[in-house]
Parts: C-alpha cells; structure tokens; sequence
C-alpha cells in the first residue's frame, strides 16, 4: 500500500517512475492506481513511460560477468533508459571464458562510460578498466557462494582495483550505477557540444 500511494504521487507529477526492488505484489498493488505501469521481472522493478519515443543519448556500455548478474545489469539498464540514454548491454563475459569478452573491446573502448556488474571475485571490473579510458562504474553482485560473502568478496576486490578510472557503488546497486553512469554521460554530451 505505502508503495502504491507514492508510485501514485509520483505518477501525478512526472511522465516517468521507477520502482527498484519491486515484487509484483509491489506492481499488482501499484498497477490499480498507476494507469500504464510496466512490470519487468527480471530487473524487480515497477516503472512508467508516458513518453517512450523521446531520444536517447548514445555512449554507455554495460557489461556483466554472468546470467545470475542480468538482474543488476537490468536494473541498471532501466534506470538508464528512463533517465534518457540507451544502454549497450555485454552480457556473459566473465573472466572464467576471458576470450567471450575481445569481441567486445572496440565497443568498450568507444563508449563514454562502462558499468561492470560481476559477482563471485569481481575482476571483470579491473580487467574492463584496463583495456579502457572512460570511467568505469563496478557493480559487485551478491551471486557466489563460498568465499563470496554475500558480494563483499567483489566489493574488495573492486575497491583495491589497480586500473585507473574504477569507481566502485554498493553490492547490487544497479539503480546507483545507471544514475552515476547517466550522469556522466549526459555531461560528456555536454561537453562535446
């Protein structure tokens, strides 16, 4: 009910919303209220559109490590695309099959901004960092098992990257990093005007 009431004030006010970490109990609840409201499961999120066709900045690459990270690169894809810009998604290219990721190089290398989501030890973030010059915004995931910890095994080894141009949010943050990275490339847009 709380989350319906406020998507609903949300609504009322602006042409877009998003939801993070929404069920679709969350959705179900909010969709008697908020006409249009969208449903995407596999990022757990809730979101409106009243303005779809509006342009879209170029310039940001996602890149995750595995499947059971798409709902972090998802969540981060939408938060992106509502804020304006449309994400170039790299998914499966982690470094146990480092050679999935060399097709992507020019890709990485031309965007303005890379997000990296990995979970278990987090080093595609170091490696991505390395073969590029725009910032790099690392999202640990809390996939693993083991050693993981729940994520704070790739937080650390995301924190002590040696490449430079790493910049490390919270486990899971995919809401964070599409904000960071949306931000960012909205002011090298800016620039290059």
């Amino acid at each position: 009910a709380q989350v319906a009431a406020i998507a609903e004030r949300l609504a009322a006010r602006s042409p877009r919303l998003l939801g993070t970490r929404a069920t679709k109990a969350h959705f179900d609840a909010t969709a008697e209220r908020v006409a249009d409201l969208q449903w995407r499961e596999l990022a757990r999120c809730l979101w409106l559109d009243r303005e779809p066709d509006r342009p879209r900045k170029e310039g940001v690459v996602l890149v995750c490590a595995g499947t059971s990270d798409l709902p972090v690169l998802e969540e981060a894809a939408l938060t992106l695309d509502l804020m304006g810009h449309r994400p170039h998604r790299i998914s499966d290219v982690g470094v146990a099959g480092l050679h999935r990721l060399f097709p992507h190089i020019p890709a990485i290398q031309q965007a303005n901004v890379v997000v990296v989501v990995a979970g278990m030890e987090g080093a595609l973030a170091s490696v991505v960092g390395g073969l590029t010059n725009a910032p790099v915004i690392a999202v640990p995931t809390s996939v693993g098992y083991g050693a993981s910890f729940g994520g704070i095994s790739a937080l650390l080894t995301m924190l002590n990257s040696c490449a430079s141009g790493v910049a490390v949010v919270n486990i899971d943050n995919g809401y964070g990093a599409g904000h960071m990275a949306a931000l960012i490339n909205a002011k090298i847009e800016e620039i290059m005007r």
